[in-house]
């Protein structure tokens, strides 16, 4: 289970620093701001990658049982 967190926080690093360094908006003058939105933006994908893989590993779980 560990693994599997590790590897979704790895993908979900990956791809903000993917948009962050795709976003064509000018970015903001304060370090501390772009610290807060790019760890925010990973906890989002995160939370929302982790909520897809547990509820689709229950889910399945269910339907094989």
């Amino acid at each position: 289970m560990k693994k599997n967190l590790l590897k979704i926080f790895v993908l979900s690093s990956i791809l903000t620093t993917i948009g962050l360094v795709m976003d064509g908006d000018p970015k903001e003058p304060n370090m501390l701001m772009r610290f807060v939105e790019f760890f925010a933006m990973t906890g989002s994908i995160f939370v929302l990658f982790s909520l897809i893989y547990f509820v689709t590993i229950i889910i399945y779980r269910k339907i094989m049982n």
